[in-house]
C-alpha cells in the first residue's frame, strides 16, 4: 500500500506581519498618550457643560474610524480603478484603501476605534469625579452608573448604526476618505 505523505501544517507565527504588528503596537502607544494627554488638559480647566462635549467628540471619533475601518473592508479597489486612471483625485488613495483593507481596518477599528472607547471611559471617569464631590454614596452611585451607561450605549448604539452604513455606503465613504488623504502630504503608491 502506498502511503499518502501527510501534510503539515502551517506555523501560525509565520502567518503574521510581524512588521505590521511592530508598527501598529508603536502606533497605538503614541496616539493612545496624545489623546489622553489632550483629554486630560482639555478636562482639567473646562466646565461640566464643555467636559461632556469632550466626551461626545471621542466616542464620535470612535464611531467614525470604525465606520471608516469598516466601509474599506466591505469596498472592493475595482470601484475606484476607472477614476484612478482618469486621475480623479482621491481615488488613487481609495484604491490604496480598499488594497490594504486589512490594516486600515485594524488601525480604524482596532487603534483608533478602541482607543477612542478607552478614553471616553477615563474622560467619563474624571466627569463623574467632578460631579460626584462630596455627594453621599446613593447619589454618587446612581450618577457613576447612568453616566458609564450612557457612554456605552453611546458607543455600542452608534458603531451599531455606523455598521450598517458603512456597508451600504461603503464606496462614497472610501472614496470620500480618499480624498481627504490626497490632501496630506503622504504618497499612496501601488505597494
Amino acid at each position: 500500500m502506498d502511503e499518502k505523505p501527510k501534510k503539515q501544517k502551517p506555523n501560525p507565527l509565520r502567518l503574521v506581519n510581524w512588521k505590521w504588528v511592530g508598527t501598529i503596537t508603536l502606533l497605538s502607544f503614541l496616539i493612545s498618550v496624545s489623546m489622553s494627554y489632550i483629554s486630560s488638559e482639555a478636562l482639567s480647566n473646562v466646565g461640566n457643560i464643555l467636559a461632556f462635549v469632550i466626551l461626545l467628540l471621542f466616542i464620535g471619533i470612535g464611531i467614525i474610524f470604525d465606520v471608516i475601518g469598516m466601509a474599506a473592508a466591505s469596498a472592493t479597489e475595482k470601484e475606484f480603478h476607472s477614476m484612478a486612471s482618469r486621475k480623479v483625485t482621491g481615488a488613487k488613495e481609495a484604491v490604496w484603501l480598499s488594497r490594504n483593507a486589512n490594516q486600515v481596518s485594524s488601525f480604524c477599528n482596532d487603534v483608533v476605534g478602541d482607543i477612542s472607547g478607552i478614553i471616553s471611559g477615563a474622560t467619563g471617569a474624571i466627569i463623574i469625579a467632578k460631579l460626584t464631590e462630596g455627594m453621599a454614596l446613593l447619589p454618587s452611585t446612581i450618577i457613576s452608573l447612568t453616566i458609564t451607561g450612557c457612554i456605552a450605549a453611546m458607543t455600542i448604539g452608534g458603531k451599531a448604526i455606523g455598521k450598517g452604513f458603512a456597508i451600504g455606503f461603503s464606496v462614497p465613504i472610501v472614496f470620500a476618505v480618499g480624498r481627504i488623504l490626497s490632501i496630506l502630504p503622504i504618497k499612496f503608491d501601488k505597494k
